[in-house]
């Protein structure tokens, strides 16, 4: 049997491969580096058209959940003999039409509502620097529309802290000539820069806006806040392989882990030919899943942290202050307003 090799062209297989029945097909990813071309042009387009798929059918699901509702059977249109049977049939219509509009109401309040805290999330940073966009701290928030998935995914992968965070890791891979292939000077940093950026980009897109739209899971973090230290750090590592759905329940986190799985994949197509291929890709990718977990723990306990560096208790005018502002109790059981004289004895 030929193994037809990508890259290949039919006139070199030889007589061996006059037809495809004699030849056997190897995909690019289980090469040997020195096997594998150096562009990708199909596997470019696949991704991309995968990519215009996945928009293409969310925004025919949102036009169809805006669809008004079908016209009623003439069977309910009919009007009754008896009047006392044509009030109660318009009191079930008129409830059966409020039905619908109250329940448009809860959703367009769910969504403002959640509108709301997300404005409030793009303002969260950890010292003023660090962006903390994807963490909620009401366990009960509301859940967020497939749109406000991607804004946050956006917002999260355009901040400026990123684009420093990706210049910082290319110059210390530089510095370490880590990835030699890609050579040293400015080219070699642009390249370290771009494969460093990438690697977030492509996570953020698949794990917290593609993934969570397609399965109806929420990409962010829900603080614990309460509880024993060593339940609130398996919580927040658990969060990782364990989300909280649409719909307010949980169950396994299907969008992140298969977020860095992909992204790991696409990484193939700009790492070096020695960084390559699927044991590469599974083992970046758990890579990242558990950095992740570190990631939230780190989320879990940093106010608490930041509360005792730098808010240690109260102050000491507060703590010193006189009580004039409680109100005073009078030895008949009575109690004044403050600054109210006292009743003499």
């Amino acid at each position: 049997m030929r193994v037809f090799y990508p890259g290949e062209t039919f006139d070199e297989l030889g007589p061996d491969c006059n037809t495809n029945l004699n030849c056997t097909f190897l995909p690019e990813l289980f090469l040997t580096p020195s096997q594998r071309p150096v562009q990708y042009p199909v596997l470019r387009s696949f991704l991309f058209a995968a990519t215009a798929a996945v928009f293409g059918a969310m925004g025919c699901a949102q036009k169809a959940t805006e669809l008004p509702d079908g016209p009623q059977s003439n069977s309910q249109q009919q009007t009754p003999s008896n009047p006392s049977q044509s009030s109660s049939t318009q009191s079930g219509s008129a409830n059966g039409q409020q039905a619908p509009a109250a329940s448009a109401q809860t959703t367009q309040d769910q969504q403002r509502q959640a509108q709301d805290e997300l404005k409030r999330e793009e303002k969260q940073r950890i010292l003023g620097v660090v962006p903390n966009f994807n963490t909620a701290y009401d366990q009960n928030a509301a859940p967020l529309t497939w749109k406000q998935k991607f804004q946050l995914d956006l917002r999260s992968s355009v901040d400026p802290f990123v684009f420093v965070a990706a210049g910082v890791d290319a110059g210390l891979e530089q510095e370490d000539n880590t990835f030699p292939e890609y050579g040293q000077g400015a080219e070699g940093y642009g390249k370290r820069f771009g494969a460093s950026y990438a690697d977030t980009f492509d996570g953020n897109f698949w794990g917290n806006a593609v993934l969570p739209s397609l399965l109806h899971e929420d990409p962010r973090y829900f603080r614990k806040v309460t509880g024993t230290f060593m339940h609130r750090a398996l919580y927040s590592a658990a969060t990782n392989v364990w989300s909280k759905r649409d719909k307010g329940t949980w169950g396994p986190n299907y969008a992140n882990v298969g977020g860095n799985f992909i992204g790991g994949a696409i990484s193939n197509l700009y790492y070096p030919a020695s960084d390559r291929g699927v044991t590469l890709t599974i083992t970046r990718a758990l890579t990242v899943t558990a950095e992740g977990a570190i990631g939230s723990e780190f989320v879990e306990f940093w106010p608490d942290i930041s509360q005792h560096l730098f808010h240690k208790g109260r102050p000491a005018a507060q703590q010193s202050a006189p009580d004039a502002a409680k109100p005073v109790k009078q030895a008949n059981g009575t109690t004044t307003p403050p600054g109210s004289p006292s009743v003499p004895q």
